[in-house]
């Protein structure tokens, strides 16, 4: 059996780079968990508005982002996008952290399709006289739903978007493929130069797990604390 080092990639550059990776995972996921959410709310109410102009708008941003897988919106955000851009743009952007900005598009983007979906349950979720009570009170069909329906929709979806946030934690490894300096990138980094690959990923799969279990524990804590008001 080989002897496993773990010490020595939990010192020097070899531990800073996990870390490093580590931490900018967990700001990617949670930049793109904070723009995601406003956005979610937006492509819910487009798919619940009267107008069909608005619902057909709603329908084909949340069908057409959801029918890519997110490897593609990656790619296409990283080399297909910057294309479109003017040259001193796009020169510009190429300057700076491209990867970083085209991954958090990508799953800004992807979180929010699928969110949405879960708003949207939500928000039918709620009783149809609520809404007719507030447009009764002088409310607009914007306000009402804003101010009437989606607070006790959020409520009710609070439990699939935690598992949502779960998805889009665990997604961030993929923006490796881009070279988005996060922590699976940092992992291979790690193992390529150190020949640790047990080691490596162990350490990086203890990572991913230990988030992931927090944020399952926070949405089983919310349904025990809440699971009345969850029922209504």
């Amino acid at each position: 059996m080989p002897h496993l080092d773990f010490a020595a990639l939990l010192a020097g550059p070899y531990r800073d780079w996990l870390i490093a990776g580590f931490v900018f995972s967990l700001q990617l996921a949670g930049l793109a968990l904070a723009a995601a959410l406003p956005l979610a709310a937006t492509l819910a109410l487009l798919r619940l508005a009267p107008m069909p102009a608005a619902r057909a708008l709603g329908f084909a941003c949340v069908e057409g982002i959801r029918s890519v897988p997110l490897l593609v919106h990656l790619l296409f955000w990283y080399f297909g996008a910057p294309e479109l851009l003017p040259e001193g743009l796009k020169t510009w952007l190429y300057a700076g952290n491209i990867e970083a900005a085209a991954a958090f598009v990508a799953l800004t983007l992807y979180t929010a399709a699928y969110m949405a979906e879960d708003i949207r349950s939500g928000l039918r979720a709620v009783p149809a006289t609520q809404l007719e009570a507030a447009r009764a009170l002088g409310f607009s069909w914007l306000a009402a739903l804003r101010l009437i329906v989606l607070p006790q929709a959020l409520r009710i979806t609070v439990p699939p978007l935690i598992s949502q946030t779960l998805n889009l934690w665990k997604n961030t490894s993929i923006a490796t493929v881009i070279g988005t300096a996060e922590l699976m990138y940092q992992a291979q980094r790690v193992e390529t130069a150190s020949f640790r690959g047990f080691e490596t990923f162990a350490i990086a799969t203890s990572a991913y797990l230990t988030i992931s279990l927090a944020i399952t524990g926070a949405s089983l804590w919310f349904q025990q604390r809440y699971p009345a008001r969850m029922a209504r």
